[in-house]
């Protein structure tokens, strides 16, 4: 892994008594974490080690019969209170893998890895609970996962019903929504809270056409109130109005670990740009 100099990512540098990153409480570190998949199907055998590559990123190899990807391999690092961390990478690079593994969906297999913050998962488009449920009582579900009680759930439901455009709808099952109700609907759940460590994949949706400005207005707002960011993005301009430090994997493997400027410089510069959509900084995202 390339790594610039310790003292080109303490963000912050020249500013009276304003702590750097690496001052704060360490928020998520890593050290020689590696995370396998085993491969379930019958046809694993005449599996191509290339096609495997191409649609995971990891390094095939076979345990006691049985092949496994590795998703993730030797991958260290610290991330601190207040950071935020790009993910940057071509598709199957192990980005969404590290959300999953530091949301705690996925299990490394070996190395060490620790968590001292809560990391809420902006990864999946589709709701935890059951279709069967209403919308509001889909609401309230995600309100208690996180609350843990109900105390202020009639203001939060109201922001979430009148910013999803729902109206009555919220009353029906979420299983005769749409796939654009579905969506706007979880994207103002989600967005209305404020999270202590969030990972965030750009592929979650917002819905429809008509929805998206209004949905990107509230994602910037709630981008810049969350407190530690890790975000995976294709997009240079997004990253670079939300992050500070960018993390390059290839290969599962983390290649780069610096500020967002080099680490996209080096990402392009090493002709796997095609992935990242190169906007000028003040393009709207």
């Amino acid at each position: 892994m390339f790594s610039a100099p310790s003292h080109e990512i303490r963000l912050g540098q020249g500013e009276p008594g304003k702590r750097l990153p690496d001052e704060q409480p360490i928020a998520l570190s890593l050290e020689n974490v590696r995370l396998e998949i085993p491969v379930f199907t019958a046809e694993t055998r005449s599996l191509k080690t290339s096609l495997i590559r191409s649609v995971t990123g990891g390094k095939l190899s076979r345990k006691g019969g049985k092949a496994m990807v590795a998703a993730l391999q030797d991958v260290t690092c610290t991330v601190h209170q207040g950071e935020r961390i790009a993910l940057i990478g071509h598709n199957g690079a192990g980005k969404s893998t590290f959300l999953r593994l530091i949301s705690g969906i996925y299990q490394h297999t070996s190395g060490r890895f620790e968590a001292r913050v809560r990391v809420f998962p902006m990864i999946h488009k589709s709701f935890i609970t059951s279709p069967e449920l209403s919308g509001l009582q889909a609401i309230k579900a995600h309100y208690l996962m996180v609350n843990g009680h109900l105390g202020g759930f009639e203001a939060f439901s109201d922001d979430v019903i009148a910013f999803s455009g729902l109206g009555d709808y919220v009353r029906l099952p979420v299983k005769t929504y749409s796939q654009g109700m579905s969506a706007r609907l979880l994207f103002a759940v989600l967005t209305a809270f404020r999270h202590e460590c969030l990972a965030l994949d750009e592929g979650f949706g917002a819905g429809d056409s008509s929805f998206y400005e209004q949905a990107q207005d509230r994602l910037h707002e709630f981008l810049s109130t969350t407190g530690t960011l890790v975000l995976a993005s294709h997009s240079d301009a997004l990253l670079r109005r939300f992050c500070q430090r960018g993390l390059v994997f290839e290969e599962g493997r983390i290649a780069f670990d610096g500020p967002l400027k080099e680490a996209l410089a080096y990402y392009h510069r090493n002709g796997v740009s095609g992935d990242v959509d190169p906007l000028p900084q003040d393009a709207p995202v």
